[in-house]
């Protein structure tokens, strides 16, 4: 047996009779709870953010329609079938460990890692193209006031858009790095079959993580999806500029 492996504690009562003290790695209910608690914030703040987003639509609807179709529907499309990818290989990876596959368990877990660092790599390229047209937090084309200024209810859309996805992006890394957390925890026999909880958060985590790019997704680049075939163009062009080292100006 490994030194690392849960041992329940025992206390013992007036009578000297023992008992097992029920501490949180038993106490299947109580982190349910405790998480879900926790996850409740999540969809709070995010929730905010699409009310927010909603309601500018509303106020300044064709400079949001002309934002959005600015974006990379294709890349933005890649990597929802990433992360729905994703979700599904830490589902199995939870299935097996409650089955008995640790191996099998780990090995989910870390293809989900690989396909997180494939959603961050294509979101790096996306975000790389946007500031190459200028249209980046900071640059003239997104601060009102000046002859590049875009127009108000774009510079919104925008702001949200960077935002939100960057706060997305920060779940994503969280999530590499709790799920690294738990294969040390599984190398270490603290996560087992018969105490896996840490393992069922860490998956309903995911799950929140991939659920809210599917809602993004719909929001920020299906909102313009009737733009002319000449954004297309310039969508393609992008990722072969930036895959390719050649210049992506038109």
């Amino acid at each position: 047996m490994s030194s690392h492996e849960y041992i329940p504690e025992i206390a013992t009562d007036r009578d000297g009779n023992e008992h097992v003290v029920q501490g949180w790695q038993g106490d299947m209910y109580g982190a349910k709870l405790g998480f879900w608690l926790f996850m409740f914030t999540e969809v709070l703040m995010f929730g905010a953010m699409f009310m927010t987003l909603t309601y500018y639509m509303t106020l300044h609807h064709a400079d949001f329609i002309n934002a959005s179709a600015s974006l990379n529907r294709y890349l933005g499309g890649f990597n929802t079938v990433v992360l729905l990818i994703s979700a599904l290989t830490m589902g199995l990876s939870l299935l097996k460990m409650r089955h008995g596959d640790i191996k099998g368990a780990k090995l989910m877990i870390w293809a989900t890692i690989i396909l997180a660092f494939v959603f961050l790599g294509v979101k790096g390229v996306e975000w790389t193209a946007e500031y190459n047209h200028g249209i980046f937090l900071g640059l003239d084309a997104l601060q009102s006031g000046n002859a590049h200024s875009k127009p108000f209810g774009e510079i919104l859309f925008f702001g949200m858009y960077f935002t939100m996805t960057g706060v997305h992006g920060v779940h994503i890394l969280g999530g590499i790095g709790i799920m690294l957390w738990l294969l040390k925890r599984i190398n270490s026999g603290k996560v087992t079959p018969e105490h896996h909880i840490l393992h069922w958060n860490i998956a309903l985590y995911w799950d929140l993580v991939h659920l809210i790019w599917v809602f993004v997704f719909p929001f920020y680049y299906m909102m313009g999806a009737g733009g002319s075939e000449l954004t297309m163009d310039i969508a393609m062009h992008d990722i072969a500029a930036i895959f390719g080292g050649g210049s992506n100006e038109h």
